[in-house]
């Protein structure tokens, strides 16, 4: 997918879309990666996956820190919601994955990434555009990679709680409502601080992008 739309189109559209829009481009890019092609066609063995659960573990450490320190925010703190912490999950699944061995990453891309969210806490529009990026993304094609690994390892729903977030209920309409949440944020900003969180929400697509891409170079070792 991608858009056409011009600087002047997005800072019309409702936040929601305009994040939405103004991002396919490097979206379309991210998911495309040779590591996430492999996963999704479930050919990405144990250590390959175990991988990426490391390299995810210190992006949620900080966002889920950060988080907490801006729920008074103006701006991020209407969509923040304890519900979709994912690092107590992680922690489960990399258990289940590796028993006994360190969660750490040694991730310069997840590194990275962790850092830019971190330089989000300077203002609460930076930080809502890395939070819409994950949960949403974990929300939608992330379901899709619990499924595909279930089926691929047989796992009946073992290893699996990144996926599993039942403390929000289904997730079509929560998402609706996180949409919803992100129009009435927009509508309090100005179109100049509207186009700041959609070049933001590119940066974290970039960012995610890059994780994959370090994986992506081990990927001989990481098939099936």
């Amino acid at each position: 997918m991608t858009t056409s739309l011009n600087t002047a189109e997005l800072a019309d559209l409702a936040l929601s879309v305009a994040m939405k829009e103004g991002s396919a481009v490097e979206h379309d890019e991210a998911e495309h990666s040779v590591f996430m092609d492999e996963l999704l066609g479930g050919r990405v063995n144990e250590a390959g996956y175990v991988a990426y659960l490391r390299a995810l573990r210190p992006v949620y450490a900080t966002l889920e820190t950060l988080g907490r320190e801006l729920t008074d925010d103006a701006v991020a703190g209407p969509v923040l919601d304890a519900g979709l912490d994912r690092l107590a999950a992680l922690d489960a699944d990399l258990e289940y994955w590796a028993p006994g061995e360190s969660h750490e990453s040694d991730s310069a891309a997840a590194a990275g990434y962790a850092a830019a969210i971190a330089a989000s806490a300077g203002w609460g529009g930076l930080y809502l555009a890395h939070h819409y990026t994950r949960y949403l993304g974990d929300l939608s094609g992330g379901q899709a990679v619990g499924r595909i690994l279930d089926r691929a390892f047989n796992l009946d729903g073992q290893g699996l709680s990144f996926y599993d977030f039942a403390d929000i209920g289904k997730n079509k309409p929560y998402k609706d409502v996180y949409r919803a949440k992100l129009d009435t944020i927009g509508a309090s900003l100005s179109p100049e601080d509207r186009l700041r969180v959609v070049e933001e929400v590119r940066r974290a697509f970039h960012l995610n992008h890059a994780l994959f891409t370090e994986l992506s170079r081990n990927i001989e070792a990481y098939r099936r």
